[in-house]
């Protein structure tokens, strides 16, 4: 049960947007930003980012919907971001996402562990320095995003359809549209 009486019964982040619309709304903008804005990483490699961290930071909520949201818009499916958000030395991980994932793990630790011998290994990995910036920000967003979340003790869907329904809401839709449409069914704590 949620430690805040929210005004619906909707899972995870989706209820504390609701909650302060607000604040709802630039969460939403810097993830539509992050993750579907223009960008040379797939948006499903940026989702992957953002499943990982969520997986690391034990964020159930957010990382079983990004991890669907990244297996809604990745060549390699579930079974691929299954391994890969959870190791990314999973055989199939390109060498350029192995290093991002690499350091967007070390960004979920502290910021302090992202290493010039980290970034160097993803330069040489071919990742330009617009695809290190916008790791490091993603996984600083997804840590404070998990804890968002957590923090608050947000209900869990009751069906895990509910994540497959929001990848298709957010692939169609992006996430701006979150806090005005109902994604799909109620939380449970």
């Amino acid at each position: 049960m949620p430690y805040i009486s929210l005004s619906d019964e909707q899972p995870g982040i989706v209820g504390l947007l609701r909650y302060r619309p607000d604040t709802g709304a630039i969460l939403n903008q810097l993830a539509e930003v992050l993750l579907r804005g223009e960008n040379t990483l797939t948006r499903g490699e940026r989702e992957l980012i953002a499943a990982h961290v969520s997986t690391l930071n034990s964020c159930e909520f957010c990382a079983s919907s990004h991890a669907a949201f990244a297996a809604a818009q990745h060549p390699g499916g579930a079974d691929f971001v299954e391994a890969a958000r959870v190791d990314p030395d999973y055989r199939e991980v390109s060498a350029k996402l192995r290093t991002l994932l690499r350091i967007a793990g070390a960004v979920r630790e502290s910021g302090r562990d992202v290493t010039a011998e980290l970034v160097e290994a993803a330069r040489g990995e071919g990742a330009t320095d617009a695809e290190i910036h916008d790791t490091v920000l993603i996984a600083a967003a997804f840590s404070l995003f998990n804890r968002y979340v957590d923090g608050l003790g947000t209900s869990l869907p009751v069906d895990a359809s509910y994540y497959r329904q929001s990848a298709q809401h957010i692939v169609e839709h992006g996430y701006a549209a979150t806090t005005a449409v109902d994604v799909g069914g109620g939380g449970r704590s």
